[in-house]
Formats: structure tokens, C-alpha cells, sequence
């Protein structure tokens, strides 16, 4: 018997349920993972709220671990027993002590990163890496927009840019953060609490806005993300933290510039299980060579769940955090 964190009905923070629970033995093409660091992310409260809905209730919650392999399928022929791995896009249960999950999900952790840096930084740094290296390309001397930078997406954000040579105009919600993101290597930070983002950004670019504006916040900033890509620029929108962008009038599109709009997600690029460890390879170089640093801002134990989500919707949290069975 082991323990997880599950929802039977939908709502807030309040919903989420420690428990006894007695995990599955692998199937043919499944491998258990015995967890020993779990990643917190924006889409667990889009499940637990409803937004995205589960396959059934009561379901289990999180996509982000690393650990050990503690047993494999009798088919499984890539992972052994008491391997280092770790993973981003697994099926949801990932909060709890093991998961079991499909062995092409996992990728091989190197010796030299942790278990707690893979777990606070694997879906954010899948998602930096397909953000900057394949949804847009990122040139050196680019300036990009890029929403919440003090936060786990942002924060890697920002060293990857400045790995590549681009300057990252990070936007956030107070002197804090504006210099936790330089550290982090903003090119330039604008606080949207008193300043306005679209005419920063102007001044910023010399009236030539943005080629590229990467956006995970939604609602609340569609119409300003908009305002600061340049013409035939591409508008990223990848995440709903303000809520989701709807009834879009295309006719915007074209008033503003002929621009493009593209709401992608990792599991359409990590599609397999070759593109998923290429992009993990990646982000596991820059690690090592020191270009990224993770930011683990903040720990829980796993039965204090419900408090670590609270604290990620109150934007009271900075860099990553991780649940510890």
C-alpha cells in the first residue's frame, strides 16, 4: 500500500484527497516508477478545476516525476530495474509515492542531475524547448516577449534566450520579480502592475514590436499580447493561468498586422519517444554545463498537495516547485 493524491469531484484546492492506494503491476509495455521528487504545474489545477477534464473520477493528478524504476513489463526491453529516469507526459497520477506509466513516456536522467532538479524542471523545460527551438525558432539578437517571467516557465525562459544569444523582455508583477528575471538573464522586465506592457515594448523594440510574444497567462493578457507582435509576427498562446482565450475574432489578425496565432502543446512535439529524449538531452546539457540553473523556490511534502496549489494560483510562488512523498 502507498499513498496518493486524488479528486473526486471538481473544484478548488479543497477537493484534493491524500489516500491509501494500491498501484497497478506494470502491464506489457508499462514500467512502475517508485517516485522520489514531483513537479507542480499550472495544468494540474486545469484538471482538478474541470477545464481539462480526466478520463474518470476519482482520478489521479500530476504528469511530472522522477525516481527509480521498480518494475517493468515483460516487454519492456529499454529500462531495467533501479534505472534513473524521469518524465513530463505521462499519464495523470504522477502525485503519489509510485506511478505506473507507459515505458515510452520515460527518459534516462544523467547521474549529474537530481532527482529534484528533474522533477521541478522536466515540463518546464520541455516546454522552454519547444517554445524556443521549434515553435519559433529563436535567433541571437531576437527581442521576444515572454509572460511571467519570474515564474517556473519563465525562469528558464530567460536563461535559454540568453544562451541563444536573444533578449527576453519578461513581464511581471513587482520589483521582486522583475529582478529575480534579470538575474535570471532578462534582457529587459516590465512590471504590468503600474506599467504599460504594450508601450514598453515599443520602446523597447524602437516602435518595432515583437517577432515572437509567448503567452501562458490567457485572458488577461490576449489583447496586449497582440498589440506587441510585430507585423506577420507569431503570437505563442500556451497556457490559460488567467483563464482560457475564447471567442477570438480572426479579423484581429489581419487590423494588427497579418499576424499568426498558434496554441500549441509538449505532447504534440514530444510526440515519441525518440523527439522526447532529444528534448530532454537538450535541456539536460544546458544543466550541465551551468547555461540553466533550477530554481526550486519552493517544497511541500506530497500530503500538503492542496497548500503548494494554493500558493501557485496566488502567484505567490517564484521558480519551481515540488511535492516530496
Amino acid at each position: 500500500m502507498s499513498k496518493r493524491v486524488q479528486f473526486s469531484r471538481h473544484g478548488g484546492p479543497e477537493v484534493l484527497e491524500f489516500v491509501d492506494h494500491s498501484p497497478a503491476e506494470p502491464g506489457p509495455h508499462e514500467v512502475r516508477v517508485r517516485n522520489r521528487a514531483i513537479g507542480l504545474n499550472f495544468i494540474d489545477t486545469y484538471y482538478r478545476s474541470g477545464l481539462y477534464q480526466p478520463a474518470a473520477l476519482p482520478s489521479g493528478l500530476g504528469t511530472e516525476g522522477a525516481g527509480e524504476v521498480e518494475a517493468v513489463g515483460r516487454d519492456v526491453t529499454q529500462w531495467r530495474v533501479g534505472d534513473r529516469v524521469a518524465y513530463a507526459t505521462g499519464p495523470l497520477g504522477a502525485y503519489a509515492e509510485q506511478h505506473v506509466l507507459p515505458a515510452e513516456k520515460l527518459v534516462k536522467l544523467p547521474d549529474g542531475i537530481s532527482f529534484e532538479q528533474a522533477a521541478a524542471v522536466m515540463l518546464k523545460g520541455l516546454t522552454v524547448q519547444y517554445l524556443l527551438r521549434q515553435t519559433h525558432v529563436v535567433q541571437a539578437g531576437e527581442k521576444v516577449l515572454f509572460h511571467a517571467a519570474a515564474g517556473g516557465v519563465g525562469l528558464i525562459a530567460c536563461q535559454w534566450a540568453r544562451a541563444l544569444g536573444a533578449k527576453l523582455i519578461g513581464t511581471v508583477s513587482s520589483p521582486e520579480k522583475a529582478e529575480l528575471a534579470r538575474r535570471n538573464g532578462a534582457w529587459a522586465t516590465i512590471d504590468y502592475s503600474h506599467e504599460n506592457v504594450a508601450q514598453r515594448v515599443l520602446e523597447l523594440t524602437d516602435g518595432k514590436k515583437c517577432p515572437v510574444v509567448y503567452d501562458s497567462v490567457g485572458k488577461d493578457t490576449w489583447a496586449t499580447s497582440l498589440d506587441c507582435v510585430a507585423p506577420r509576427g507569431l503570437l505563442v498562446s500556451f497556457g490559460n493561468a488567467s483563464g482560457p482565450v475564447t471567442g477570438v475574432n480572426l479579423g484581429i489578425l489581419s487590423q494588427k498586422g497579418s499576424l499568426y496565432v498558434t496554441r500549441p502543446t509538449l505532447f504534440a512535439y514530444a510526440s515519441d519517444a525518440a523527439s522526447l529524449q532529444a528534448m530532454a538531452d537538450e535541456l539536460f546539457g544546458l544543466i550541465a554545463d551551468g547555461r540553466i540553473k533550477v530554481e526550486i523556490g519552493q517544497r511541500y511534502a506530497l500530503a500538503d498537495a492542496a497548500k503548494a496549489q494554493e500558493a501557485l494560483a496566488s502567484r505567490k510562488t517564484t521558480g519551481s516547485t515540488i511535492l516530496l512523498p
